[in-house]
């Protein structure tokens, strides 16, 4: 396809140039996102060898293809041709990312330049190919044996349970605790054995790192990426990665990303230091005087104990998954006009469930895969991902399909699986991001639902969706009880709702932490120094009210930038809560399950797409520019 279009000695136009070469991407997007999603969550050495085989293909198709000035001149023939002015705004915003894309591609490089970019990306995709590796390894070949029943004193017996299966799969007697994290928040939450929460604490916190084993050490692979990303960026002209990752983003430099997380901080370490302050208070009376990070969790389950008349135990028994999954059905149903129902497919586990959408005149939207639970050979944390986007080709249309991933605690024995109050929020994030990519009302491809979307306003829609989950209107519909089927009394809810600040100043310098981390690790970290943990150390010394000890290997399991989407980026997440938070106060104002301004929301936010900037979006559903005051307002930031 990419010959053809090269021989075309037509003058380019959309029909001819353009639309040929999104659909050649799409076919290969396609086919490609099936196979890294499988690599993603049935990992087998099979797959994995069949995965990185073709990875270097794809990278070196993308790479060779965004230095081919022919079609990159071809794009900016269009641009200052007349037929631009005729192209719809969508086909206007793809031809100027193409344009970006090209040129922070190295097409202007000198052809031994080329050269270099290119073999500088195909190590940059085996770098973060073998990060992702080496954590599911470290997370597989980890268990902990316990045979004496008086040290688990305090953990929950369905947790008991799962680890007593575990260890009779060992053929070994006791109980076997792995670091999936359904299995390790639990720990540290509940068991009373201190030395126990230490070693499994020491375990998650040092995996992939040289103290979990070298064959699995990320060390080298952090180094690595971070000189390759430097030299890449140093290629095309630019002082640091950050600056050039920034070209696509909404924030325009370093230093506005600092500001704004430094800013956060400012406002949130009063907090933090007055949570802090609590837990200190608190494990005096239980008998720790010193705090250690494996403390944290513990005693902070105890103090919402008795603050808040509850546990999360208690509220785990009215969160069955599919009372939830039902729940979120509702909300999304009766905000947008649309319904979901089961269909039956090919799946790659007996777990996965496929749903269908359709609109209020019978009409197919789009479909999704649901994948929630933990399992062994499948990576951790929880994500969205394309399967297929929607596009309206010549001769040619098809529906958005979308893969939602979690790792929640799979059911015992075929029974239903309680959700944590957490889970349920994560649940609804991953289905916002969801949304945004099914939802689409753009059928040119290259801007259709997440694609083209500026990275640090992607989490917009996603994080809007956590809001509901703090709602009553919905809550009281989502919740049954495990035994009586009853729902959540509100007197319950009330104990949740009151507790929702709960270390929020803690939280939010610990999410400030991270993304200041990122922002200096990709714009003034010399990576030649090979010392990104004292880096860590000074971020920490700045913001942070808990510091880990020093034999913490965070970066080695920080997959989000160092084998994700995420790095110079990871400030998206707080950058869009701001919008987030000012988008669902119009809810607020509105109605919270309010037709109309969940109309308004799809029509001017989750249709667009990238079809334009994300503030133009923010400020048609919005009337304004956002405000941080809603985000300070919902995390109870303001004094």
């Amino acid at each position: 396809m990419i010959t053809e279009i090269e021989s075309n000695n037509m003058a380019p136009t959309w029909e001819n140039f353009v639309c040929p070469l999104q659909q050649s991407n799409e076919r290969l997007s396609r086919v490609w996102s099936q196979i890294n999603h499988l690599n993603s969550v049935v990992n087998n050495e099979e797959l994995r060898i069949i995965y990185n085989k073709n990875l270097n293909k794809v990278t070196k198709y993308y790479s060779e293809l965004s230095q081919n000035q022919l079609i990159y001149k071809k794009f900016k023939k269009i641009k200052i041709e007349k037929l631009y002015k005729k192209l719809s705004a969508p086909q206007k915003k793809i031809i100027l990312d193409e344009i970006l894309g090209f040129e922070l591609g190295g097409v202007g490089l000198a052809e031994d330049k080329k050269i270099e970019f290119k073999k500088i990306l195909s190590k940059l995709s085996k770098l973060s190919a073998s990060f992702e590796e080496n954590l599911l390894d470290s997370v597989n070949n980890y268990s902990l044996l316990i045979e004496d029943k008086k040290s688990l004193k305090g953990i929950p017996k369905n947790i008991l349970e799962k680890a007593r299966i575990e260890a009779k799969n060992q053929k070994k007697d006791g109980w076997s605790f792995t670091l999936d994290f359904p299995c390790y928040l639990p720990l540290m939450q509940y068991a009373e054995n201190r030395e126990l929460r230490k070693k499994i604490y020491y375990a998650y916190a040092t995996k992939a790192s040289e103290l979990s084993g070298k064959k699995t050490d990320n060390t080298d692979n952090i180094n690595n990426i971070l000189l390759n990303k430097k030299k890449l960026s140093n290629l095309l002209g630019f002082s640091d990665y950050a600056s050039m990752a920034l070209k696509t983003k909404m924030a325009n430099s370093s230093k506005e990303v600092v500001d704004f997380l430094e800013i956060l901080a400012k406002k949130a370490k009063p907090f933090a230091i007055k949570d802090m302050k609590d837990l200190e208070s608190y494990g005096h009376k239980i008998n720790i005087k010193n705090i250690e990070a494996w403390d944290i969790a513990f005693i902070s389950e105890k103090i919402k104990e008795k603050r808040f008349n509850y546990s999360e135990q208690e509220i785990k028994n009215y969160f069955p998954d599919y009372k939830v999954i039902e729940g979120l059905f509702k909300v999304v149903e009766t905000i947008y006009g649309i319904y979901i129902e089961k269909e039956i497919t090919e799946v790659w586990h007996k777990d996965v469930t496929f749903y269908k959408i359709r609109n209020s005149t019978n009409q197919i939207i789009g479909y999704f895969y649901l994948d929630l639970y933990a399992r062994k050979n499948k990576r951790g944390g929880a994500w969205m991902d394309e399967a297929i986007s929607k596009f309206k080709f010549p001769n040619e249309k098809t529906y958005p399909v979308a893969y939602l991933t979690c790792n929640f605690t799979a059911p015992i024995h075929n029974d239903t699986s309680l959700l944590t109050h957490d889970e349920v929020v994560t649940l609804f994030h991953e289905f916002g991001h969801g949304l945004h990519h099914l939802l689409t009302e753009i059928n040119d491809y290259g801007v259709s639902g997440i694609q083209g979307v500026e990275w640090d306003a992607v989490e917009l829609p996603s994080q809007f969706m956590e809001n509901f989950c703090w709602e009553w209107s919905v809550i009281k519909n989502m919740t049954e009880h495990v035994t009586n089927k009853k729902p959540m009394p509100k007197a319950l809810f009330k104990k949740l709702l009151k507790s929702k600040n709960f270390q929020s100043g803690m939280q939010t310098t610990r999410q400030v932490e991270f993304a200041l981390f990122d922002i200096k690790l990709h714009s003034s970290y010399n990576p030649i120094n090979k010392n990104f943990l004292s880096l860590l150390d000074k971020v920490r010394n700045q913001v942070a009210v808990v510091i880990p000890p020093s034999w913490n290997r965070f970066p080695h399991s920080f997959s989000h930038i160092f084998a994700g989407g995420y790095s110079a980026g990871y400030y998206s997440y707080k950058w869009a809560e701001v919008l987030s938070a000012d988008a669902f106060s119009l809810f607020e104002e509105m109605g919270i399950l309010s037709a109309e301004a969940g109309y308004k929301f799809r029509k001017e936010i989750l249709s667009k797409g990238g079809s334009r900037p994300a503030i133009k979006s923010f400020i048609k559903f919005r009337g304004r520019k956002p405000s941080i005051d809603a985000l300070l307002k919902h995390h109870g930031l303001q004094k």
